[in-house]
């Protein structure tokens, strides 16, 4: 659930959601049934519309007489490792992750601190109006803080330090989210120099030109610092983008690349395989072919990349956007830990940053996202297909169209993968110059 807060989504709302988030649950096995208390782990971002909707969630869960353990303010991924390190029934994070300050958003784990599936999802929504028993009494729930959260959950992430991080520099943009504190102290502990960047929230500045969306001030910093390299999070960290030395960006699929032919190498990459999305660059592709690595494609979400993780058996998945699963590690993408990751196999290899990424050549990509139109009409369009047949035939081996409905967004992206930035960008305008004509709104 992800909106503009207050308006899309109101502290009622978020009240039953998370009342009807414990009823499903306990229907599904999810709660304890051995006599004590159902718990919840709840955490936020600092956006300034966390703080009533925190409350709000917090209400629901104990009204519905699940115990409740407030995590504060820490990245999505820490809410899923206390979830399960507590032996919680569930989770529950406020955040609209890399969204603008206003938007908010409630995401639920699993006792196993696993994302729900969207089964589960979809009762959650048809059980919000349905009547039920209140507890009365004792039989409400109890809300406690949860200490020591943020120091447990760094701790936690220095489990994937294969190597040390003395000796290098690292500048870390906390987006003014929910790793702002933890992200510079997990890299300290591993032993990098860290300078923190965009690290001071204040309710109100959070992804506001910074962090994973916004890269211009990190890469800068990187070369006023004379760092070995940058880390840029989202507001909930849950992605990690990097920048070398010389402040050039390495995307998911670079740091995605590099972390799969680490793992190989000891031995830790399950069925040589790695799990990626559509929108990956074709270079990654080549380069993991060309490796002897295989790669198996999903729909575009971190919700799919793991559905095929477990289907499979495999370890290691993620997208371009930065979110990677360490299933060996994490139930979700973490940020902090492909940071800690990736530092580490610099460590390990003593290899600069762009000599790792360069292990794959990025095919020039251009994405364009077409807003003000019917996202819902996109695959009714015979003018769009024709659009897009017209490209791809031009295209032929060396380039490919991926055109989609945002999940999250109202919007449809376009993607060109062209042998030059020039015919990428000329094909994903000519693209979408027919999607915005078509699917217009009226």
């Amino acid at each position: 659930m992800r909106g503009l807060a207050n308006r899309d989504l109101t502290a009622e709302l978020a009240l039953s959601l998370a009342a009807s988030a414990a009823h499903v649950l306990g229907d599904a096995g999810a709660l304890s049934t051995g006599g004590g208390r159902p718990t919840a782990v709840v955490g936020r971002d600092p956006r300034a519309s966390g703080e009533f909707l925190e409350a709000a969630v917090v209400a629901g869960l104990a009204s519905a007489g699940v115990d409740v353990l407030l995590a504060g303010v820490l990245p999505t991924p820490a809410i899923a490792y206390l979830t399960a390190a507590e032996g919680a029934s569930l989770g529950v994070m406020l955040s609209a992750s890399h969204n603008a300050m206003p938007d908010n958003g409630i995401k639920f784990f699993d006792s196993r601190g696993f994302k729900l599936s969207e089964t589960l999802e979809d009762q959650i929504e048809a059980r919000l109006e349905e009547p039920w028993d209140r507890p009365l009494g004792a039989g409400v729930g109890r809300i406690l803080r949860l200490d020591e959260a943020d120091s447990r959950y760094v701790g936690h992430t220095l489990g994937v330090v294969r190597a040390p991080l003395n000796g290098l520099r690292v500048v870390v943009d906390g987006a003014n989210g929910a790793a702002s504190q933890v992200a510079p102290e997990a890299l300290r502990r591993a032993g990098a120099d860290v300078i923190a960047l965009h690290a001071s929230p204040d309710g109100l500045n959070i992804n506001e030109g910074c962090g994973s969306t916004h890269m211009d001030d990190l890469r800068a910093a990187v070369i006023e610092h004379g760092a070995d390299a940058g880390i840029a999070h989202d507001g909930d960290a849950d992605r990690c983008l990097a920048v070398d030395a010389s402040g050039e960006i390495v995307d998911g699929d670079q740091i995605l690349a590099i972390l799969a032919l680490g793992s190989r190498e000891a031995g830790a990459l399950v069925g040589d395989t790695v799990v990626t999305t559509v929108m990956s660059n074709l270079g990654f592709r080549i380069a993991m072919t060309e490796r002897d690595v295989h790669v198996v494609e999903t729909a575009v979400g971190d919700r799919y990349v793991l559905e095929a993780m477990l289907e499979g058996g495999f370890t290691l998945g993620g997208e371009q956007s930065g979110h990677v699963v360490m299933l060996d590690y994490a139930t979700t993408g973490d940020g902090l830990m492909t940071a800690l990751a990736l530092l580490s196999r610099m460590a390990e290899t003593r290899s600069s940053l762009a000599e790792l990424a360069s292990v794959m050549t990025r095919l020039p990509q251009v994405l364009i996202n077409v807003s003000g139109v019917d996202k819902a009409r996109l695959g009714e369009s015979a003018d769009i297909r024709a659009a897009v047949a017209a490209v791809e035939a031009e295209l032929g081996d060396s380039g490919r169209v991926l055109l989609r409905p945002s999940g999250t967004e109202p919007l449809v992206r376009v993607m060109v993968e062209a042998s030059s930035p020039q015919t990428a960008h000329a094909s994903a305008e000519a693209i979408a110059a027919t999607v915005r004509a078509s699917l217009a709104l009226d």
